[in-house]
C-alpha cells in the first residue's frame, strides 16, 4: 500500500508515527511523510520519503516560542491554551489540508490527532478522499462523563458537589476555548463547502476518524462512553539506535539508583522550571546518579554548579536509558510518561502548560507517580516526592502493573491490522466518517458467532 503519514512539526507527535512508519515499512509498505522540514533528515533515515509542509505551515516546533513568541509573556492558563492552540493548530489548517491534497494519491492517511488538516477530508464526501486513521498522541481528547473540560487538569469526579463544580468549570472552559477555537476553524471550514464541526474541535477529531488509536493502555485513561473509533494501543517500540550512548554510560553500573529527568523537546526553553531544580534537589543523595537530557538544547545551557552525581546528554537512546532507571522526573510529555510506564517505572511529575496537566493527573490517578501540579515545583517539593517514588513500594509496584497491560498488547500487529482493515474500508463505498472501525468490529465478531 502506499501510506502518507501527516504530522504536525513537533517531536512529541513524530516521534510515535516514525515508530509506527517504521512497523509499516517493514512489511513492505511505501510509507511517505508530510511534516515540517526540520524533520527531513529522521525521516530519510528511517528509510521513508519526505514531502515538506506548504510554508505556512512548516515551522519547528521544537522552539515553540520561536513560532508563538507571545506564549512567553502569557501564564498557563485558557488565554496560554487557546493562544496555542489558534496560531499552532486552528491557523495551520488550511496549508496542512493543501498539503495533503498535494501529494495523493494515497490508499490510507494516518495522521496525529492535532494535524487538523484532515478535517476537510473527513467532514466531505467519503468517496473523494482515502481512509484516514488518526493517532491520539497526547491523552484521549474525548469528552468526560462528569462533565470536567480536557485540558483543566481535573481526575475523575467523585461527589456531585465535584461534578456541580466541574459543570461551572466546563462552561467557563467552553467560553474561553472552544467557542473562540470552533468560531476560527468553521469558518475555515465552510470555504471548503463543509461543516460546522458538530461537537468541539478535539472532540470531533476522535468521532469523524475512520479509526482512531490511542497510544496508551485503558487504565491509563479516565473511564467513560468512548466513540467505536477508539482502539488502545500500546504505546509504538522505541526505533532503536537513533543517538549513541553517551561516553558516561559505563557510570549506570547498578550500584546506585538512577533518576533519569527531561523537560522533553517543547516546554525545555527554561530549565530553571525543572532540570536545574532537580539536580539541585537530589545532588546530596549519595545513592542516587541523576540522568539529565535537555531534549536536543546543548547541555550547556543548564545554569549553576552541576553536582558530581549528575550525568548530562542533550539526547539519549530511550530504549536503553529507560531500562536503567528507577524513576522518571518529567514535565509530562505523553509520550515519554507512556515509554516509561512500559518499561515498569514509576513517576514524579510537574507541568501545566499543554497537555501536561491533563497527562500527569492520570499519573496521579493511575497510581503510577506523583504529580506536584505546578510548572516550577520546588527543589524541596522534588526532593520528598522522587524519595516517597524511590522508598515506597506502591508505586513501583502500580508501575509494574502497567507494564504487564502494556506487554498484553501487541503494539505492532493492533497497527497493521487497524491500517490493513481501514484501508479495505473504501471497498464498502462511501461510508460515514467515523464508522470503519464500527464495521471492522462487527465484521470480527460476526466471524466468531
Amino acid at each position: 500500500m502506499k501510506i502518507l503519514i501527516a504530522s504536525t512539526p513537533a517531536t512529541g507527535h513524530l516521534n510515535p508515527l516514525l515508530a509506527i512508519g517504521h512497523i509499516l515499512i517493514a512489511e513492505g509498505h511505501d510509507v511517505t511523510y508530510l511534516t515540517g522540514t526540520v524533520m527531513r533528515d529522521r525521516i530519510e533515515a528511517a528509510g521513508a520519503k519526505f514531502r515538506a509542509l506548504p510554508p505556512a505551515a512548516d515551522f519547528d516546533l521544537r522552539d515553540i516560542l520561536s513560532v508563538v513568541p507571545e506564549l512567553k509573556e502569557i501564564a498557563p492558563g485558557p488565554d496560554w491554551l487557546r493562544t496555542a492552540c489558534e496560531r499552532i493548530f486552528v491557523d495551520a489548517m488550511r496549508p496542512q489540508h493543501e498539503g495533503l491534497r498535494q501529494n495523493f494519491p494515497a490508499d490510507v492517511i494516518v495522521a496525529d490527532d492535532m494535524f487538523f488538516g484532515v478535517l476537510p477530508m473527513l467532514l466531505g464526501p467519503r468517496l473523494r478522499r482515502p481512509p484516514i486513521v488518526l493517532c491520539g498522541t497526547s491523552f484521549l481528547h474525548w469528552r468526560r462523563d462528569d462533565g470536567a473540560p480536557n485540558f483543566a487538569g481535573l481526575p475523575p469526579a467523585t461527589t456531585k458537589a465535584q461534578r456541580d463544580e466541574y459543570a461551572a468549570i466546563g462552561a467557563e472552559h467552553d467560553r474561553l476555548i472552544d467557542q473562540p477555537l470552533a468560531l476560527r476553524i468553521n469558518r475555515i471550514l465552510k470555504a471548503y463547502g463543509v461543516g460546522p464541526l458538530s461537537t468541539t474541535l478535539f472532540n470531533s477529531v476522535v468521532e469523524v476518524a475512520d479509526a482512531y488509536m490511542q497510544l496508551t493502555v485503558p487504565s491509563f485513561e479516565f473511564p467513560r462512553d468512548m466513540p467505536s473509533t477508539v482502539n488502545f494501543i500500546g504505546t509504538p517500540p522505541i526505533i532503536p539506535n537513533q543517538v549513541p550512548l553517551p561516553p558516561w554510560a559505563h557510570d549506570l553500573d547498578g550500584s546506585r539508583k538512577v533518576v533519569l529527568v527531561t523537560q522533553g523537546t517543547v516546554a525545555n526553553h527554561d530549565f530553571s522550571l525543572l532540570l536545574e531544580p532537580t539536580l539541585q534537589a537530589l545532588a546530596d543523595e549519595g545513592d542516587v546518579l541523576v540522568v539529565a537530557t535537555t531534549g536536543g538544547r546543548p547541555v550547556e545551557a543548564l545554569q549553576g554548579t552541576i553536582p558530581a552525581n549528575a550525568r548530562l546528554s542533550s539526547y539519549l537512546p530511550f530504549e536503553w536509558i529507560l531500562s536503567k532507571a528507577s524513576v522518571l522526573v518529567t514535565n509530562g510529555g505523553y509520550g515519554s510518561v507512556n515509554q516509561a510506564m512500559s518499561f515498569g517505572i514509576p513517576l514524579v511529575t510537574a507541568g501545566m502548560t499543554e497537555d501536561k496537566a491533563d497527562v500527569n493527573a492520570r499519573v496521579a490517578w493511575s497510581g503510577v507517580g506523583i504529580n506536584l501540579a505546578t510548572n516550577n515545583p520546588t527543589p524541596q517539593a522534588l526532593r520528598k516526592a522522587v524519595r516517597t517514588v524511590l522508598d515506597k513500594t506502591e508505586y513501583r509496584s502500580r508501575a509494574f502493573q502497567m507494564q504487564d497491560e502494556f506487554s498484553r498488547i501487541d503494539t505492532r500487529s493492533e497497527i497493521l491490522r487497524i491500517v490493513t482493515e481501514t484501508a479495505q474500508m473504501s471497498d464498502q463505498g462511501d461510508l460515514p466518517p467515523g464508522k470503519a472501525t464500527a464495521a471492522m468490529r462487527d465484521r470480527r465478531t460476526a466471524g466468531t458467532r
